[in-house]
């Protein structure tokens, strides 16, 4: 369960105040994997970021039940001057797993080879991405936060990402941000919809879909 109350975010652009979360309050149930969906720049990845504590609110607060990722296809979490196998191994430390064996599951996974080694600084946002998204699915969480990632790579990590993320959502929930409907019916079982800084949960996803593809076209 996940629980916003009085949750408000602003940032200021070009000398305007933009409010991306408007005081916000809303509860996300626990066993399900919900899409987020909304327009561009309606503030989804804040939101996640906000979840996952890497942003803060201006504010209100986020009332947490469970264990949760950071967002999976956000790699600013990560010290750009360590390697990715530092990194690995400073998450795992702070999560309280198995340096070794999470160190072993994402170096095979992210398919990074000498990289791996290198600082992250001299990474590309895709191999960013594929050790963020590595190094998440080698941790067992209640909620995955997931921002586009399993669009990552070629079509043979693409498919070995869907799979890792279908065996962790037999026994987790997640909050997916994807612009592929196609992908979105086959991770998710319910809708949110951001607009105007207010979320609109639907218990049926075809009609989240059908909400937000009126919106995109209004």
């Amino acid at each position: 369960m996940i629980r916003f109350e009085n949750l408000t975010k602003t940032f200021w652009l070009k000398g305007e105040r933009k409010v991306v979360i408007d005081n916000l309050n809303a509860m996300l149930p626990s066993g399900k994997s919900l899409a987020l969906l909304g327009r561009n720049g309606a503030g989804k990845s804040t939101l996640l970021q906000m979840i996952a504590g890497t942003v803060n609110p201006d504010g209100g607060r986020i009332v947490r039940e469970g264990t949760v990722s950071w967002p999976v296809g956000f790699g600013g979490s990560f010290h750009r001057e360590l390697t990715g196998a530092q990194n690995v191994r400073f998450i795992a430390r702070i999560y309280g797993v198995d340096t070794d064996s999470l160190v072993e599951f994402v170096e095979d996974f992210a398919e990074l080879g000498k990289h791996f080694y290198l600082p992250v600084r001299s990474y590309s946002s895709g191999m960013r991405s594929r050790l963020t998204f590595g190094a998440s699915m080698g941790i067992k969480f209640d909620t995955y936060l997931v921002d586009e990632v399993t669009a990552v790579g070629d079509a043979a990590f693409q498919r070995k990402s869907r799979a890792v993320f279908r065996e962790r959502m037999k026994n987790s929930s997640a909050i997916l941000v994807s612009h592929s409907m196609a992908q979105v019916r086959q991770f998710c079982d319910a809708g949110i919809v951001l607009e105007n800084g207010q979320l609109q949960y639907f218990e049926d996803l075809e009609e989240a879909i059908t909400t937000h593809q009126a919106l995109m076209a209004a």
